[in-house]
């Protein structure tokens, strides 16, 4: 997983200018005032600092649309060219309008970045380690800030501070971002996808995952270009087919999927748990736990929280049931030819696409069932199909599973599987039609303890041995599928070319129930953030350090008062690094819903603690004691849960079509809400005060962990593409709940 860490890490580069910029402006203003003598107008003063701000907040409302038309890459470099262009403009800066003028580029080149880091973290990170990919950003922009404060500190001490050096350093690892944007960061995969450009998206996945076999993640990602399908929520038991099985035609007993293996005889069965299972009664009625809490919890967050429960300790699919599972879709042929499925994916200009007829039924032809330019044969007397359809598949499906801990052809990360079933029926002239489901796998518990985990299911049988596994299964029609063709009656299953089945990001996407329900957690959680006071606290840190007696210690040291609130600042900064570390390294362990209801009850204790210290006189030692170490712990806290987490539950929950739409709505909740909560801080500073102020954030901090508790699922560890089908089928349960 080297190539997606490095590419995660060259594109965090943006938030650490990011972080950069919000420092330098903070020492730089200082300078700034005394130069153009604006003393006398703190409106222009305000609108120096603000000016990035509202760029950023411009740039948002059309960045979402604009990547997902040019490209998540060419964002980045525009990004990369704004900042340096910027910092040129503000070394440079003859006069105050100038300065404007250059905060408002800045402004443009931090929404970009903040806005699609997150996004292209996400769309190349492995699900295993996406959360702590995308805790980078959080991390690279705290060392900007602290790097720059440094800075700024060691120029402040000079008898001349040159604020102009100050903001034009930015253009220095602005140019060396620019540099890895153009050279080193391909672009998404699954945007590459998006647009039909699957050649493309085969080469940058190998080179992220550092190995040849990535169709397991490429069908996936072409699974990842439909919205809206019409999912269910199935469950399997998964064991090895007995002689008597593999001699019938497993297509006559409708009860049983047939799972194949590489080698000759290599078989395995998929029979649905025919009784009132965990799974099939949270998806149907919810669980106790959602029952307990009046209804309130969200049955999303029940669905998601079923599945992160059974996660089996040595990994889904993992067990030694599946001694022997390589390529299935090799059989009978060589891996090479398995490679070179997607050589001719997309059509070449001026040539129409035409099905492989000609190619044949036999089991040299077998490769990715989503992905090939194979016929169907569900009969003797086929007919290729118009647009080109599924490769000859005699029974129920196709499964792919992993060896030891290497990741199989049709592994798609964090334990899933993608599989595909196929049946047969009649059609209206009498003729054989395919059906074709496309299914996500997920084991629920070790093989050794299925026996004990099934007891209780009425009308299930207990295999008498513990070779078989349990598996949660979503069902759902394939991204390829036409119902278009399926009205033209054809003999097989309806299938059209990948490159036909790309659409561009549809406003009436918005409001499909899944994606709804998307938007309303990700923009909830952006505007709690905002309104939990991590504004009001950074604004008050200088002043809480100071009572501790730092500002004393630092005078005596011959530091002018300037300069020691740039220093107070940089310490406050280096304090969130280690915080933001540990959050790394449990944002994939303990996940992201977990951190955030066990870091928010330690903000709301901090702010309780501060409008106590505010109200009660307990002196001037107790209370700078108190106050500095309330705030010390609302900084790490918050960098451990409420400060990355929002944007990256935002970079995961949205389907691909709509991802930069999605993404583009709930930045712009974020720049909005920052800006309010920017201005509105010295306004209720005098009329409510320092008490009043810190009391009504602990409010909203106890609204933010009740919003968790009930809206916000657990994301970790699962693929983008089936997110995005938890959240259509926990929203269709919600309003089915609701009729109810």
């Amino acid at each position: 997983m080297s190539g997606a860490v490095l590419i995660a890490v060259a594109a965090a580069i943006g938030n650490l200018l990011q972080g950069w910029d919000n420092a330098t402006i903070a020492g730089a203003v200082l300078y700034i005032k005394r130069e153009f003598e604006l003393e006398s107008e703190p409106t222009i003063e305000g609108l120096i600092v603000a000016m990035s701000l509202i760029g950023a907040t411009c740039i948002t409302t059309c960045s979402g649309g604009i990547s997902d038309w040019l490209g998540r890459r060419p964002m980045l470099i525009i990004s990369s060219v704004l900042y340096c262009l910027s910092g040129l403009v503000m070394l440079w800066s003859p006069n105050v309008y100038i300065l404007l003028l250059a905060r408002l580029l800045d402004g443009f080149g931090v929404g970009l970045a903040v806005t699609l880091v997150p996004v292209y973290i996400s769309e190349t990170a492995p699900p295993e380690i996406r959360g702590l990919l995308n805790t980078l950003p959080q991390f690279t922009g705290s060392i900007g800030m602290f790097l720059s404060y440094c800075m700024v500190f060691g120029m402040s001490l000079t008898d001349l501070p040159n604020w102009r050096m100050m903001l034009g350093v930015l253009s220095i690892p602005s140019l060396i971002y620019f540099a890895l944007t153009v050279f080193f960061l391909p672009e998404s995969p699954r945007w590459l996808v998006s647009k039909g450009r699957m050649r493309e998206a085969k080469e940058v996945l190998q080179k992220l995952r550092g190995r040849e076999d990535v169709a397991g993640e490429m069908a996936l990602l072409v699974e990842g270009l439909g919205v809206g399908a019409e999912t269910t929520i199935e469950e399997y038991i998964i064991g090895p087919a007995n002689e008597d099985i593999e001699d019938q035609d497993i297509s006559a007993d409708k009860d049983q999927i047939k799972l194949y293996g590489p080698e000759q005889g290599l078989s395995w069965v998929a029979r649905p748990v025919t009784g009132q299972s965990t799974l099939g009664a949270v998806s149907r009625h919810g669980s106790l736990a959602s029952q307990s809490a009046l209804g309130l919890v969200d049955p999303l967050v029940t669905l998601f929280g079923s599945v992160h429960e059974k996660v089996p300790e040595t990994g889904s699919m993992r067990s030694t049931l599946f001694p022997h599972f390589g390529s299935m879709f090799s059989v009978g042929g060589n891996q090479a030819r398995n490679e070179e499925w997607d050589d001719d994916i997309v059509p070449r200009e001026g040539e129409d696409y035409q099905s492989d007829g000609g190619s044949g039924v036999s089991d040299d032809n077998l490769q990715s069932p989503l992905i090939s330019r194979q016929t169907t044969s569900l009969d003797k007397d086929i007919v290729p199909a118009a647009h080109g359809t599924l490769t000859s598949l005699r029974h129920g499906s196709l499964m792919q599973s992993t060896t030891g801990e290497q990741v199989g052809s049709m592994g798609i990360g964090g334990g899933w599987q993608i599989a595909w079933q196929l049946s047969e029926k009649e059609g209206p002239d009498g003729k054989k039609q395919g059906g074709f489901k496309r299914i996500y796998l997920h084991q629920q518990g070790t093989s050794g303890s299925m026996r004990g985990s099934l007891v209780s299911l009425p009308g299930t049988e207990i295999p008498t041995d513990n070779e078989y596994v349990q598996a949660a299964a979503l069902v759902s029609e394939p991204a390829l599928y036409s119902s278009e063709l399926m009205k033209q009656h054809p003999v097989g299953v309806a299938m059209v070319h990948p490159a036909e089945a790309v659409k561009g990001p549809s406003w009436k996407d918005l409001f499909e129930p899944g994606v709804k329900h998307a938007l309303a957690v990700g923009i909830g959680i952006q505007l709690l953030q905002q309104f939990s006071g991590i504004n009001g606290v950074l604004y008050y840190t200088p002043q809480i350090l100071e009572q501790a007696g730092v500002g004393v210690l630092l005078s005596n040291l011959g530091i002018s008062s300037s300069s020691a609130s740039l220093l107070i600042s940089g310490i406050t900064t280096l304090l969130m690094l280690p915080s933001i570390a540990v959050a790394m390294r449990l944002m994939d362990v303990a996940g992201r819903r977990s951190l955030l209801l066990t870091t928010i009850p330690v903000l709301i204790i901090s702010l309780v603690v501060l409008v106590i210290g505010s109200v009660v006189d307990m002196g001037n030692v107790v209370h700078a004691a108190i106050s500095t170490v309330s705030v010390v712990l609302y900084f790490c806290f918050f960098v451990m849960g409420f400060g990355p987490i929002p944007n990256i539950l935002c970079a995961e929950i949205f389907p691909t079509r709509v991802r930069g739409i999605c993404i583009a709505i709930c930045a712009l909740t974020f720049w909005i809400c920052d800006i309010i909560v920017t201005y509105s801080l010295p306004v209720l500073l005098k009329s409510v005060g320092l008490a009043g102020v810190f009391g009504m954030y602990a409010v909203v901090c106890v609204i933010s962990w009740v919003f968790v508790f009930l809206k916000v699922p657990e994301t970790k560890g699962m693929p983008l593409e089936v997110i995005t089908e938890f959240f259509s089928v926990g929203a269709k349960q919600a309003a089915a709940a609701k009729n109810n």
